[in-house]
Parts: C-alpha cells; structure tokens; sequence
C-alpha cells in the first residue's frame, strides 16, 4: 500500500510545497464542508447524543464543535509525525485506499481486510487498516452503548474525518504515484507546479468557493434530489465510487507535460479539466456529508 504525501496547512498545499508523508484529504475547509451539511441532517436523537459526547471531550486539538472535530483526525495523526511518531505510525494509512488503476482489487488495497482482532478496540487496530474499514469499526462502536465513553468519543471523532476521507478520489486511487502526489500540475496562474494531489485537497475545493456555509447549503440544497439514493450502500461501495471518480476526473490529464518556471515537467490542467473537476468535487462533497449523517443517524437512533 502507497503513502501519502502530508499537507501540513492550506497554503503549504496551495503552493504544492508538501513535505512527504499524508495528505490531508479536502484539506481542512472540505472536510467542515462535509461536516455542516451533514450537521442539519441529524435526527433529534443522534445529534443529542453527539452533543453530549463532544461535551465530554476535553481533547483540545481543535475546537470541540461537531464541524471542527471533522479536522481532528489529521491533528491527532500530525501531533507527534515530528518526534516519536506513535499516533502517526498507528492511524496515518487509515487515512486512505490506495486501489489501483490498472489492477482494481479492494480486498488487496486493504490489507485482505480481516477484522479486528477479538477485543480490540478500533482505535488500537492495526496500523494497515484501510478508510474504507476504518469508518465500517468506528460506527459499529458508536453505535455500541456498552463500550467506554472514551471509545465512542474517538469512534465519533475518526468517523467524522474519515467519512469525508472516503469521499476525495485520490484517497480512494492510486496510480503507482503515490495518490498522486508525485504527479505534478500548474492551473491556474500558478507558473511553480504543485503535486496533482494537493490540487484536489484544497484548489478544487476553493474553486466551489471560499464562505464554507454557503458551499455546504448550496451542496445539500442543489443534490437534495439525490440524498436518499446517495444514503444508501456501505463505505466499500462508497469507496469503488471515488475510485471511478478518480479515474474520470482526477487521472484524466493532459497527454504530454509542459515545464514550469523551473523546468519541472507538469500537465497543465486547462479550464475543461478544472471544470470536470469541480463538478466531481461537489458532488463527492454532498455524498460525503449526506453519508456522514446516514451513519451518525443509523449508529445513534
């Protein structure tokens, strides 16, 4: 299974800038994206039980909020990724699927996916889990009443981040390049290349547009029609849909590479490729939060 390549902040990102490691995927402003339009969608019942849980949270990372917490996971990975590695070593690859172009095989990209261990908790699995089993272990504990209220407070928080994980394409794809971090794109103005990766974690995002709340109710309200058929399946076939979505949007570049400013090779993504690419972000983004809240609905009824 490939690494990632780490996305310390947005504009680290933006820049293309990224020290190896893994990404963070939509970056910090989809993943509260995904978060505030799954927030509305919560039944009475789950969002009184997800408030009484983040209440009893006193992890100060991010803010305690339920849109916040969305980013906590990628602050609990990053905490020690610069001196004892720990919580990095244990939870960076369940960040991500790495399913390949040329040979699809999700059993593999997930290291066989075999349970758990018998009474290990989700979050001491083993440091090989995918995303896509990942958010299956975490909602079956929040959903499980009998299990430490610290256990569920961390299946609450992965969920929140990992579900919006799921849902960026390059999480789900892999190209023998690293999710695509060691392709290299120019866009826009931009005459340094970036890395292909970082463009989908945060550039296409802020392409959608930069006031979060607007973006999340345009989303819920624009794909409405689509929810309930969107809400349905489990996070496996969710992950073969952003596989797809990587190879008809993400993967589908240019033929040749140009130079940049520096004489790097990179494919330049034309205004076509930026378009398709916004259209799939959006529509990955709704997919995300509309999950998002299935879940935390179906865990917590």
């Amino acid at each position: 299974m490939s690494r990632r390549g780490t996305t310390a902040f947005l504009l680290c990102a933006l820049a293309g800038a990224v020290p190896p490691g893994h990404a963070l995927a939509w970056g910090d402003e989809g993943h509260r994206i995904v978060g505030r339009i799954a927030l509305p969608l919560l039944t009475s019942a789950a969002r009184n039980q997800v408030d009484a849980l983040l209440a009893a949270d006193d992890d100060t990372l991010t803010a305690p909020d339920f849109v916040f917490r969305t980013v906590w996971a990628d602050r609990w990975r990053d905490s020690d990724r610069n001196s004892t590695k720990v919580r990095y070593g244990a939870t960076e690859q369940w960040h991500f699927v790495d399913i390949e172009l040329a040979r699809p095989d999700l059993s593999d990209a997930c290291a066989g996916r075999k349970p758990l261990p018998d009474g290990t908790l989700a979050s001491q699995g083993p440091a090989r889990d995918c995303v896509v089993d990942k958010v299956e272990q975490f909602a079956a504990e929040l959903a499980d009443g009998s299990l430490p209220r610290t256990e569920r407070i961390l299946a609450l928080k992965f969920l929140l981040h990992f579900t919006g994980d799921l849902h960026q394409p390059l999480h789900a794809s892999d190209n023998h390049d690293q999710g695509g971090n060691q392709v290299q794109v120019l866009y826009g103005h931009n005459r340094v290349a970036g890395r292909l990766h970082a463009y989908w974690d945060t550039a296409v995002v802020q392409r959608i547009g930069h006031d979060e709340a607007k973006v999340a109710d345009d989303l819920a309200t624009g794909f409405a029609a689509e929810r309930e058929a969107w809400q349905q399946g489990r996070p496996a076939a969710w992950a073969l849909e952003s596989f797809a979505a990587a190879k008809a949007a993400a993967y589908a570049l240019p033929t040749a590479t140009v130079p940049d400013e520096h004489g790097t090779p990179a494919y330049r993504l034309d205004e076509a490729y930026e378009r398709r690419a916004s259209a799939t972000a959006r529509e990955q983004l709704a997919k995300a939060g509309f999950r998002l809240a299935a879940l935390l609905n179906a865990a917590l009824h």
